[in-house]
């Protein structure tokens, strides 16, 4: 069994709304994003003037012009998830870390989110993409009381706005960057108990979907969507079959926030009621894989005794995966 005592998230300053897009000149407008995707604003590392005046058209270029690194805003989520919990950052045995758009494959994401926190810990990355959070989630749950130290620390920093096309209105009206985090335990108990989880792939659609180092963001968008929507209906009712007693319309449900239209889908398959669905897409736009996250996150106190909530995720991989919550 696993606890999460605390959870956290940041997003940075800068706005992408649908009239900044408007008058990128690129052939969109705010209806259109509206009604194809449910979006209406984004935030980013990147400076407005900045993706004005070059369309991030070269991707290299992106990292020198952020405001932020992933380790700056791993840590201000990481330290609003500690704080949250109620615990010091000495108290944090292990940081896992995962990410879309990770700024290092060597050192590991983790190692430098850690040292910016200044937690002295062992530090690795388990990284699925936008569904990073259920394999975390899943091994860690899978590892099982005396595999791991009595918390820790999950951040998912995903700013990958640095990786976007502003050319090219059909991705760029998705991304917005935000970073994600959580404490765990196995050892100690907590309000909010992960009762099940799971997480599996088929790799053979990796490339239906890709960040690649130095260039845009690119997906096959409508097989991506079709997957998504089919997987995460299946997680949920997997997740939910192990309370025959409780039936899904009563759950409380976050998703990945890939786009409005997506999730809604979602939850017309599914059968859960709006009332129960909880999202911040259409505010912060997909936010990879700390976009489910921050929704926890971000509505931590709305949550009461009693409550089942399933998280799902789909990303990259192609994978997705899940978690069943217990609110006690």
């Amino acid at each position: 069994m696993m606890y999460i005592h605390g959870a956290g998230h940041f997003h940075p300053e800068n706005k992408i709304d649908n009239h900044f897009l408007q008058e990128l000149d690129i052939g969109t407008t705010d209806e259109w994003i509206m009604e194809r995707v449910g979006i209406q604003c984004r935030r980013t590392v990147l400076s407005l003037d900045y993706i004005k005046s070059t369309l991030n058209l070269n991707p290299a270029a992106a990292a020198e012009a952020s405001q932020y690194t992933n380790a700056q805003t791993g840590a201000l989520a990481g330290t609003m998830a500690i704080e949250n919990a109620g615990l010091k950052k000495q108290d944090i045995g292990m940081v896992i870390a995962g990410s879309c758009t990770p700024q290092y494959s060597c050192p590991t994401e983790a190692c430098t989110i850690a040292a910016a926190l200044e937690i002295d810990a062992p530090s690795i990355d388990i990284n699925s993409a936008c569904s990073s959070l259920a394999a975390q989630l899943h091994f860690l749950n899978l590892m099982g009381e005396n595999a791991l130290p009595d918390y820790v620390l999950l951040v998912n920093p995903d700013n990958s706005t640095r990786h976007i096309n502003y050319q090219d209105r059909n991705s760029c009206v998705l991304w917005g960057d935000a970073t994600s985090a959580m404490v765990v335990s196995t050892r100690h108990k907590a309000a909010f108990q992960i009762s099940h989880s799971c997480f599996t792939s088929t790799p053979a659609g990796w490339d239906k979907v890709t960040f690649t180092e130095h260039k845009h963001f690119d997906q096959e968008g409508r097989t991506v969507q079709t997957f998504a929507i089919k997987r995460s209906v299946a997680t949920i009712r997997e997740l939910a079959a192990h309370l025959p007693d409780v039936d899904i319309s009563s759950m409380k449900f976050i998703g990945h926030q890939a786009n409005l239209g997506m999730l809604s889908a979602v939850c017309k398959r599914a059968g859960i009621q709006a009332e129960n669905h909880f999202f911040n897409v259409d505010q912060f736009g997909n936010c990879g894989a700390a976009g489910a996250p921050g929704v926890l996150s971000q509505n931590w106190r709305k949550f009461d005794a009693g409550d089942v909530l399933v998280l799902a995720v789909v990303g990259s991989g192609l994978s997705w995966g899940g978690v069943l919550i217990n609110v006690i």
